[in-house]
């Protein structure tokens, strides 16, 4: 399954993560997983979403990955009808305000915490993406940043602002990474995502922010900014890297569009 996932192009977090729900199946019925029938997933499945023990976005995940192993590794047959997917409940992502990013932002003093805060922020990078970044992502001819092997493991250009390239370099001379632009306490070492986060709920406890935020909050917060500058959601479904307008369409419900700022087509007759 690790081979047939490698050949296919999946990220190595997909991997692991399904890996794991297969084999959390497997030690539940005490059997290789390669015995597991579809009525036994079925059930089990049924099971972890009765006692909500499972996410939805954990089970739509298993049943993925037993498809991956049934029908591409062991050549079985895959009926998909048999097992219902539940829906994903719809929540609307946590924001921070612009004020809220300039509180953050002001308050830290270590250079390389500024800076991953920033870049996440200004170029609405997933977490495991700015981690991943190495120096020669940064193309300052251009203004822009090449994000490797998103998710999907697409790679994509987005936004690098003048004002932030600056702090970026003096970062640079101080602490003078190797290989990726933030590095862990060893040289050459992606910084750890647990270190990440934890600077930013350093952070928010600091400044007295008390939302639910996690990293995410920072991507989520640059596509919504965007939106209310009144950039075209296209333009902000190729900066994020999402596959589908609908995933990007969210941000439609959080935004603070004023519609006091809007001209109706009947003005420009």
């Amino acid at each position: 399954m690790y081979e047939e996932m490698q050949i296919r192009n999946y990220s190595p977090r997909s991997i692991k993560s399904y890996i794991a729900l297969v084999s959390t199946v497997s030690s539940h019925f005490g059997k290789s997983p390669e015995h597991i029938s579809i009525a036994e997933l079925k059930a089990y499945l049924f099971h972890k979403v009765e006692t909500k023990n499972l996410s939805a976005s954990g089970i739509n995940q298993t049943i993925s990955a037993f498809k991956i192993l049934f029908k591409d590794v062991l050549g079985r047959d895959w009926d998909p009808v048999k097992i219902k997917r539940p829906k994903r409940p719809k929540q609307l992502p946590v924001v921070f305000s612009k004020e809220e990013i300039s509180l953050i932002l002001n308050r830290i003093r270590n250079r390389k915490h500024y800076c991953l805060i920033a870049l996440t922020y200004a170029s609405g990078l997933r977490l495991s993406e700015v981690i991943s970044l190495k120096l020669g992502d940064i193309d300052s001819d251009r203004m822009q940043l090449k994000v490797r092997g998103g998710k999907g493991n697409k790679d994509r250009y987005t936004l690098l602002p003048k004002g932030l390239l600056e702090k970026l370099r003096e970062y640079y001379r101080y602490y003078r990474p190797k290989t990726y632009l933030f590095e862990g306490q060893t040289a050459g070492t992606v910084y750890s995502p647990g270190s990440a986060q934890s600077v930013l709920k350093k952070s928010l406890r600091e400044c007295g922010i008390k939302k639910q935020a996690s990293f995410h909050t920072l991507r989520h917060s640059f596509a919504t900014h965007l939106l209310e500058q009144g950039t075209n959601i296209r333009v902000i479904q190729e900066l994020l890297g999402h596959r589908s307008l609908r995933t990007t369409s969210v941000y439609l419900h959080v935004s603070n569009l004023d519609p006091s700022q809007i001209k109706s087509p009947l003005d420009e007759l």
